[in-house]
């Protein structure tokens, strides 16, 4: 195999075995007790206060890419996969304030759809970046559609009473692990690889604080 063939060969199989064994795994519903976080306090009479008005950043940074793509030069023109990934993020601000002020599956939707978005997009981008602009044009929408039905097959099925939150899980967690392999084997050209590393990690960072909560409430009081 020579020149990128297996580049790509790798990254196609990872993706294709991600894809087998989500398929191979049977159903798994949402765990009701996502939704019990453990910082409830209430201020300025709006429940779960700091869960809700934290979410605001997430307005503010999807607010400033896009000013700083819709001013940016000829030779900088964003591909349409960095539009709707700062659009995505600029949603997630009130989807996931809206979630976290009555934190319940129905509500979780509204957080989890933006955040797809944004996730395929990012993706999206990353392989125009680093294989080619072609790549980046002809995988968005094909992403950014998987990663919408994926949100609505969950939330179809948790209404239906069986609920299946597998290809949700693969859409957040498959371009993480995508991204990373990106960077490694093909390097970035338009974006400086650093601050894309950085952002992975305050991913990593992000989930090891959902996981910890509890802990970290209890620790630290905040």
């Amino acid at each position: 195999m020579t020149g990128d063939a297996w580049r790509l060969w790798l990254f196609t199989g990872i993706a294709l075995g991600a894809v087998v064994v989500t398929l191979s795994i049977p159903p798994v519903a949402q765990d009701p007790a996502y939704h019990q976080f453990a910082d409830t306090r209430a201020l300025l009479g709006l429940e779960n206060f700091w869960n809700v008005v934290s979410n605001f950043a997430f307005f503010v940074v999807g607010l400033g890419g896009l000013f700083v793509i819709g001013n940016a030069d000829e030779r900088s023109r964003a591909s349409a996969a960095e539009w709707v990934f700062c659009i995505g993020v600029l949603l997630i601000g009130p989807g996931s304030a809206w979630y976290h002020l009555d934190p319940t599956t129905p509500t979780l939707f509204w957080d989890r759809l933006p955040m797809s978005m944004a996730f395929m997009a990012l993706l999206s981008a990353l392989l125009g970046d680093a294989l080619s602009p072609a790549w980046g044009r002809f995988s968005l929408w094909p992403l950014l559609l998987l990663g919408v039905t994926s949100v609505l097959y969950w939330a179809t099925t948790e209404q239906s009473g069986a609920g299946d939150v597998r290809f949700y899980a693969l859409v957040q967690f498959l371009p993480m692990v995508l991204i990373p392999l990106l960077l490694a084997v093909y390097g970035t050209h338009r974006y400086r690889t650093l601050p894309v590393w950085l952002a992975l990690a305050c991913y990593a960072l992000a989930k090891g604080a959902e996981v910890s909560d509890h802990l970290i409430m209890e620790t630290t009081g905040m």
